[in-house]
């Protein structure tokens, strides 16, 4: 006989996905997205996300030529992350606040620790959070959008980028359609929903995230808002409504693009919905109790942490394990 038997250790499951593959299906969840924040705040939001993903390239290429590791550029995860840094960033920013993101969160939050798959925070979020932190005055500013005005967020003066986002406004009224569309101040890719809800849904159609987080993260969000507002919807004040903060912020952003990460989100379905509960709550608490309004990028890095420990407490048992 010449068939050679080859024994090696569990698992034995084998397909044909690649995170090249992965990761292609992300960017183009992520098209209408991108497209929708060029029709809303203009063409600086498109340079936002060329320069972005350049920076993102170009820092894992030095990275790996200076630290001697295999190029790992084809897998296009850098990609991912350099559009999701961009979509965290207001059009306002200064052109390099894009670049700086998407270096720490190559460099300091991803290849510091391992390169892909080692990471143990979501690099993008990190990223926004550290420039937050850094430069709260140019990443707190907004832009009033102009639909269809493709040279707006180059020329701006103080009065056109001191306004308030949804979740801190409660003088302005917002109507649906404006939340659903996009026609509100914030990030570059946070303020269509609907856009963002087609990526997701393409995303869970797909089978490359998993529906149990963004559905038990947004539900919960929605629950509890419901119990302290009393109210699904208010024209008045949207701040004053479950719909409205489900609507308002990076909740939707996060919720499908980023608390799904592979690499920091828990690996059994238990774990999962865990998670998404535990991101709702910490959400609900930093908007409803403390002073900073939006805290999707706090929630979902806290839960990045606890999912070490979520994945020790919620592996299944083995069969026949005693």
């Amino acid at each position: 006989m010449n068939t050679k038997l080859v024994v090696t250790s569990t698992p034995f499951l084998r397909d044909n996905t690649s995170t090249q593959k992965l990761m292609l299906e992300v960017c183009i969840a992520l098209l209408p997205t991108i497209i929708a924040s060029v029709i809303i705040f203009g063409l600086k939001a498109l340079i936002i996300v060329l320069l972005s993903v350049v920076s993102a390239i170009a820092s894992e290429y030095f990275f790996l030529r200076l630290s001697h590791k295999k190029s790992t550029l084809g897998d296009l995860s850098a990609v991912v992350t350099g559009i999701l840094v961009a979509l965290n960033v207001p059009v306002t920013a200064p052109l390099w606040i894009p670049v700086f993101g998407s270096m720490l969160a190559i460099v300091l939050v991803k290849q510091m620790y391992g390169g892909i798959g080692q990471n143990f925070i979501n690099p993008a979020l990190a990223a926004r959070t550290i420039l937050f932190i850094s430069w709260t005055a140019l990443m707190s500013a907004r832009l009033i959008p102009e639909v269809g005005n493709l040279y707006q967020g180059f020329r701006f003066n103080v009065d056109a980028v001191s306004v308030a986002t949804p979740l801190i406004s409660s003088q302005n009224s917002f109507t649906l359609s404006q939340l659903f569309l996009g026609n509100i101040p914030g990030m570059i890719g946070e303020t269509s929903k609907i856009a963002l809800l087609i990526g997701g849904i393409y995303l869970i159609v797909r089978k490359v995230i998993d529906w149990r987080i963004p559905v038990f993260f947004i539900g919960t969000v929605f629950i509890l808002f419901l119990i302290k507002t009393g109210n699904i919807y208010s024209s008045e004040n949207i701040v004053d409504s479950a719909l409205g903060h489900v609507l308002s912020g990076g909740l939707m952003l996060g919720a499908f693009f980023m608390a799904t990460d592979y690499v920091t989100c828990p690996m059994y379905k238990v774990g999962r919905i865990i998670m998404g509960i535990g991101c709702g709550i910490i959400l609900f608490v930093i908007r409803a109790f403390g002073s900073y309004p939006e805290g999707c990028s706090f929630a979902i890095l806290f839960m990045n942490v606890a999912t070490p420990l979520i994945d020790k407490w919620t592996r299944p048992r083995a069969f026949g394990e005693v």
